[in-house]
């Protein structure tokens, strides 16, 4: 067995509630074979602990101010591909999971982990395997059996669209006429949420409608649903 096997896995803690984030290096501290060895308040700040540092995992929230867990996870991946990224997080909807699995995340937790099973999975990750929570496991087969039969595409085909709107703004449109949440949405044509969330902002303002239901009226009214 080789020194690298043997000294204490050496990582990073990045959450912006101080709460959470001290707790979390108290915690995992107190473990012979973790050290925590920097702690950051944003995805910035994660950025540069792992520069300065080189752990070898963080263990990173997924929403914080000035750079969020996805773009940081991205920007790690890219700068520091060495560095396993174990996301822990209260989100484990199918548009977070797949955002950051996408940017390079190793393993998903969710924050009622205990500090035994963040442990495992932080030498699990470093080791090279993928580790999800159950609750994301159910999240991710969920958005694939959803994407496996995509409902029809509006039939627009042949006339223009009305209010200038784009072929990606019907077709988001004639989902949320059809029921579809915003994840959903995502899930099903493999958008960002925050994609989702613009061009539907973009239907709102072509087509006059102040709310949701206001859009869902104007699709049935052309014939987009």
């Amino acid at each position: 067995m080789s020194a690298q096997d043997t000294r204490p896995l050496r990582i990073v803690v990045a959450d912006d509630q101080a709460s959470v984030r001290e707790g979390l290096v108290l915690m995992l501290d107190l473990l012979p074979d973790i050290d925590v060895v920097g702690s950051a308040a944003n995805g910035q700040q994660a950025l540069d602990q792992v520069a300065e540092h080189h752990p070898d995992a963080i263990l990173l929230d997924l929403h914080m101010p000035v750079l969020d867990g996805t773009e940081a996870t991205r920007r790690l991946t890219a700068e520091h591909p060495e560095v396993a990224v174990v996301v822990l997080t209260t989100y484990a909807d199918d548009t977070s999971v797949l955002e950051t699995l996408r940017a390079g995340a190793r393993a998903y937790l969710t924050k009622d982990a205990d500090r035994l099973h963040i442990a495992r999975t932080l030498h699990s990750a470093v080791a090279g395997l993928s580790v999800l929570d159950p609750r994301v496991q159910a999240t991710l087969l969920a958005a694939a059996s959803a994407a496996t039969t995509p409902p029809p595409e509006p039939d627009t085909a042949g006339r223009p669209l009305p209010d200038g709107l784009t072929r990606r703004e019907a077709e988001i449109l004639t989902l949320m006429a059809r029921g579809m949440t915003n994840a959903e949405i995502a899930a099903t044509l493999f958008l960002s949420g925050n994609t989702v969330k613009t061009h539907i902002n973009r239907v709102f303002t072509k087509t006059g409608s102040r709310d949701r239901v206001a859009a869902i009226r104007y699709a049935r009214g052309h014939g987009l649903d």
